[in-house]
Parts: C-alpha cells; sequence; structure tokens
C-alpha cells in the first residue's frame, strides 16, 4: 500500500472534524437559539446591552492590554541580548529562561502569590497590578520565543553598514531593528493578548473576586446556561479572527515593504 500525501492527511482530517469542527458546531448553534430551541440573537442583545457584562469585557481589554505590554517591553531587550548579545551559548541561556514553563502552572503563580505577599503585605490591596504582574510571568515565554527567533535573523552587516553611516544607536533600533523584527512583535503580541483575556485561573488564584472573560463563560457553563457560554466563546472567536486577520495584513505589509526596500 501507497501511502501520499493526502492518505496521510485521513488521520489529521478526522481529528480535526471530531475536535474542532463538531464542538464549534455545537457551539454555534447553542450561540443563536434559546432555551426553547428557536433560532434567535437575544443571547448577544443582552450580552451588549448588560453594563455588567460590557464591564466584564472592558476590564478583560484592560487586563490583557496591560500584560501584553510589560511583557512586550520586557521581553524585548531580553530577546534582544540573547539573539545579539555577545554569548558564546545564547541558545542554552534561551532555555533556562524558558524552563519555567517545564514546571506546573499552579505551582509557579502559588510561588509568585506567595512573594507578591511578602512584599506588599496584603495580596487583595492591589488586585489589579498583581493580576498583571503573575499573566506577565505566565505569559512571557510566548512573548520571547517569537522576538528571539525574529531578531536572530537580522543580517548584523545591515545593522554595522547604518553605523558605518553615522546612524545612532536609537536611530538603528528604532528605524532598523523594530521594524524588521515587526513579525516577532506582532506573533508575539497575538500569544499573549489572546490568552490573557480568558485566563481566569490566575485571577482566581490572586484575587477571585473579579470575573474576566474566561471566568464569565466558566460560570455559566458550570451553572448549565450553554446559551450564554456559548454566545461569548462565539464572540471571543471573532475577536481573535479580527487580530489574527489584522496580524497577517500587518505582516504582510512589512514583507511587501522589505521586498521594496530589498529591489
Amino acid at each position: 500500500m501507497k501511502f501520499t500525501r493526502s492518505k496521510l492527511a485521513i488521520p489529521y482530517i478526522i481529528y480535526m472534524v471530531l475536535f474542532v469542527v463538531l464542538p464549534l458546531l455545537v457551539v454555534c448553534y447553542y450561540a443563536f437559539t434559546g432555551d426553547d430551541g428557536n433560532l434567535t440573537i437575544d443571547n448577544f442583545r443582552n450580552f451588549f446591552t448588560n453594563s455588567k457584562t460590557m464591564g466584564t469585557l472592558f476590564y478583560s481589554l484592560v487586563i490583557a492590554s496591560a500584560t501584553t505590554v510589560l511583557c512586550l517591553l520586557l521581553a524585548y531587550p531580553t530577546a534582544y541580548i540573547l539573539a545579539k548579545g555577545p554569548f558564546k551559548r545564547s541558545d542554552v541561556l534561551l532555555i533556562l529562561f524558558v524552563m519555567p514553563m517545564w514546571i506546573n502552572f499552579t505551582l509557579r503563580i502559588t510561588a509568585l502569590k506567595e512573594v507578591l505577599s511578602m512584599l506588599e503585605g496584603n495580596l487583595a490591596l492591589h488586585p489589579f497590578f498583581n493580576t498583571v504582574i503573575c499573566m506577565t510571568y505566565d505569559f512571557m515565554p510566548f512573548m520571547v520565543m517569537p522576538l528571539y527567533t525574529s531578531l536572530s535573523k537580522l543580517d548584523d552587516n545591515v545593522l554595522e553598514a547604518a553605523a558605518d553611516l553615522g546612524a545612532k544607536p536609537w536611530q538603528i533600533m528604532f528605524k532598523l531593528v523594530i521594524p524588521m523584527s515587526m513579525p516577532g512583535i506582532i506573533s508575539g503580541v497575538t500569544m499573549v493578548f489572546l490568552p490573557a483575556m480568558t485566563n481566569y485561573v490566575v485571577l482566581d488564584m490572586v484575587y477571585n473576586s473579579t470575573f474576566i472573560m474566561g471566568s464569565l463563560i466558566g460560570s455559566y457553563f458550570s451553572s448549565y446556561d450553554w446559551h450564554n457560554g456559548s454566545m461569548i466563546s462565539v464572540i471571543l472567536l471573532l475577536l481573535i479572527f479580527a487580530i489574527s486577520a489584522f496580524s497577517s495584513k500587518l505582516s504582510k505589509e512589512e514583507l511587501n515593504k522589505k521586498t521594496v526596500q530589498g529591489i
């Protein structure tokens, strides 16, 4: 029996249909139906007209944005030093930096929670900042990895040529390095922002009286309200599609700029 590409793809297609397509269809069905089983958009209307759910969405966006910005500010210089620093074993240093991901998630957040408690005396005094710090600690490797990959591919000759032509270090950084590493930035931002909107586990462990989108979904499904839980899942899915499309567009524009500059 000869194995072709189409035949080798059969297990993957079966897996995608069973565990991605069918569950997604079930979620869409519940999102656009009511308790009586009839098609309706009342679930979405109620969500966008309810001040509490919109407040949860806004708070989730704020937490995700703050976490993403902090991750980017910390991860970019770290990735740049690892990629362009005078290290003979930068790959080993990168592995050491990513090693905390191998530790159990709950253990990592619990340890950081204890550290924060010792530093400020009472963890509940600053729930927002503690949540952002814990999420930044958790998602940092997801920002470092794509940035490191993008920065390591930069041609050192281009940077040296810019310096020889009189460009200052800050000009090289903001006019060459950052624009050329934009695909890594976009990838890192996407990998951090979307999970940070729904990672309610960190919020529950740090300050368990505040909701974000993930905890709102969990509360609906735990009370067997599949319609509202599925509706919020669809909203987040559409948000993911929008961000992914925007990121893809930016990447293509950046690639076209590089192609034109190369020509």
